[in-house]
């Protein structure tokens, strides 16, 4: 079953391939490098991984790009067909790929064939557009968004649409709700040269709101990698940080961003609640080892399940597959408190993910008694989710999380500084796959106990002084 508002992506396919190995000496001939033990690893790109990142997060997608019957289309539309519906355009040429030659994880060259471009639009791909509530235009000058124009031009005033620029590419259409140039796209369309991803972010925040009003666009968010994003409507820029950075491959990230973005304002998230959004799944994205993440998915596979607990099993795996660290924290979550957040925000800093552990509403009423839990279990976890750095939570009916810390075996276990490691009977169970407990500076004096005598004390000092029903104000009132 699908989650949220449809997805229509228009825009052009690639066919990316990564020839992945090791290089630990030269060739006798010249000196260049030998790549041993090579693997190919094929993906969908350009807007067909937007559409395919999208789909594999469990919403309804629909491609339309142009596809032709050579060889590198039809190993994209096998990449796709069992996740995303396909409206294919005519292709003029055979359909562009991407290799990159990768060395102990870094690319040592990328090599580029095949010029196909959209050859016009077809009338299935204009009603498809027509009926769609929200758009995400993936652009990579292939023509697409030009033989599609008229219809993305009229669209505009009343769908939610999402244009990913290219500097080759034509501006968006005016009225789009949303543009997601890169920092650098950002500075070549308004005219200033590129520069490193350190520009101070006040000239950051003039481009996007000179482009915000250059394309008569609602909003522009400019993506600056590590530091996250910054969305403008032209005045008042708001930062949107990434909850933690990593050095992992980035590739496809801003095609997550943008299609995270799509979708929630299809959903009918405002544009700071879209970008959020967007930046916390970029971010998971290149945490959890960006494009190998998206060629270790068999063709095959089915979206999520959505259930809490097979998603935080099936986000451990991923990063660990990619060599990144899997991090743990576990407690109740009855009210969250500063102190909670806190310890959740340096648990993100130490790894490449963080999974809550949370107690199920019997677990926690066997902990801390008849009257607790105060936060329905739902509730909690759509709190927890809400944090920009909580990846996933999984939920646990028995009174420690050991068993399921053992179906999920993180590399970390964190806990507050008000335990000691001694007192943390998990530590002895992350040993067996060697893993680590340790403990994170806490908040003191916070704690849901607290906040929850703290509120019962005050609604009794309330009751005390509370003038009885049907009693005369005083005089001089």
């Amino acid at each position: 079953m699908s989650d949220g508002t449809p997805l229509l992506v228009v825009g052009d396919a690639l066919l990316d391939r990564d020839l992945v190995g090791t290089a630990e000496r030269l060739a006798p001939d010249a000196p260049v490098p030998v790549l041993d033990g090579c693997r190919e690893l094929l993906r969908p790109g350009g807007a067909a991984l937007a559409a395919f990142l999208a789909a594999r997060a469990g919403r309804a997608v629909t491609l339309v790009a142009p596809l032709g019957t050579d060889a590198a289309s039809r190993q994209v539309r096998a990449l796709l067909e069992p996740l995303v519906t396909i409206v294919a355009l005519p292709l003029d040429g055979p359909l562009a790929e991407k290799t990159r030659v990768m060395a102990g994880g870094r690319p040592v060259v990328r090599l580029d064939r095949g010029e196909g471009r959209a050859a016009g639009g077809t009338e299935r791909a204009r009603r498809a557009l027509a009926e769609a509530p929200v758009v995400l235009v993936s652009d990579y000058a292939r023509g697409t968004a030009e033989v599609l124009r008229d219809v993305l031009a009229a669209l505009a005033p009343h769908a939610a649409l999402v244009w990913d620029p290219h500097p080759r590419g034509r501006p968006p259409v005016p009225g789009a709700r949303l543009v997601t140039p890169t920092g650098e796209e950002a500075r070549r369309f308004a005219g200033g040269g590129t520069d490193d991803d350190g520009e101070a972010l006040g000239a950051v925040a003039r481009t996007a709101a000179e482009l915000v009003r250059r394309w008569r666009a609602v909003c522009v968010a400019v993506t600056l990698g590590r530091r996250g994003a910054l969305l403008s409507q032209g005045d008042g820029p708001m930062l949107v940080p990434a909850a933690a950075q990593h050095s992992g491959d980035a590739c496809g990230a801003g095609d997550c961003f943008a299609a995270t973005a799509a979708g929630l304002l299809g959903d009918g998230a405002l544009p700071a609640e879209a970008v959020q959004g967007a930046v916390a799944a970029a971010t998971r994205y290149v945490a959890e080892g960006g494009a190998r993440a998206v060629t270790a998915v068999p063709s095959s596979a089915a979206p999520p399940s959505g259930a809490p607990a097979a998603d935080a099993l099936q986000l451990a795996r991923r990063v660990r597959a990619a060599g990144g660290t899997v991090v743990a924290a576990g407690g109740c979550f009855d009210l969250l408190h500063a102190g909670h957040v806190s310890l959740l925000q340096q648990a993100r800093g130490i790894g490449d993910c963080l999974i809550v552990c949370l107690n199920s509403d019997a677990s926690v009423r066997r902990r801390k008694g008849a009257g607790r839990p105060l936060t329905t279990l739902a509730d909690r976890i759509r709190v927890l989710q809400a944090l920009q750095c909580v990846d996933a939570v999984a939920v646990f009916e028995e009174d420690t999380p050991e068993p399921l810390l053992s179906r999920l075996r993180p590399h970390i276990w964190v806990k507050g500084g008000d335990y000691a490691v001694e007192q943390l009977p998990e530590a002895a169970r992350l040993a067996a796959w060697g893993g680590q407990a340790v403990l994170l500076p806490y908040l003191d004096g916070r704690s849901s106990t607290l906040l929850a005598e703290r509120a019962a004390d005050s609604l009794a000092v309330a009751r005390r002084t509370r003038a009885p029903a049907g009693a005369s104000r005083p005089e001089g009132r």
